[in-house]
């Protein structure tokens, strides 16, 4: 006979599982955050060495709930409470993926739509090159992320069964 398991929400597990070992959110959340933090640095390593320093000095690990109004990149939405995340300069878009040639004449534009600019070459931005430094990072660390934070759940569970 096979055993089957129905969940009915981030909520209901969260609750079932505090019940089972009371600091498992506690020790998950504080897990969260160093791995963001640690990310954070890895980041702030790697970014391009044209990169300015303000920029290398803008990321930081922090929890999304302290930051509502910035924009997350690369997930959904959470409910998640304690998530953490990575926040950097908004350049860190144009430094990752690169530009594509545009005008900087007066009035903006595209390349598409200002012939005249780009028959002079005048006001025009040749783009730069890709210089990815924050998903790679990412990729890399993923792994051990998740693993710092399954040892974080692992210790509240084994605290709550008496072996801790």
């Amino acid at each position: 006979m096979a055993m089957t398991a129905e969940l009915k929400g981030r909520d209901a597990l969260m609750r079932r599982l505090n019940q089972l070992a009371p600091n498992v959110e506690k020790y998950a959340a504080e897990a969260k955050l160093q791995v963001a933090e640690e990310a954070a640095e890895l980041m702030r390593e790697r970014a391009p060495t044209g990169a300015t320093l303000e920029y290398r000095e803008s990321f930081s690990g922090e929890r999304l709930a302290a930051n509502p109004n910035k924009q997350q990149v690369g997930i959904t939405q959470t409910k998640d409470p304690s998530a953490a995340g990575v926040f950097a300069e908004y350049i860190w878009r144009f430094l990752e993926f690169g530009t594509a040639p545009h005008s900087t004449a007066k009035g903006g534009g595209t390349v598409l739509g200002k012939k005249n600019a780009a028959a002079s070459g005048k006001g025009m931005h040749p783009g730069t090159a890709a210089q990815p430094h924050i998903f790679p990072t990412w990729r890399a660390y993923k792994k051990k992320a998740s693993a710092k934070i399954r040892t974080a759940v692992n210790k509240a569970v084994r605290e709550a069964m008496g072996k801790g």
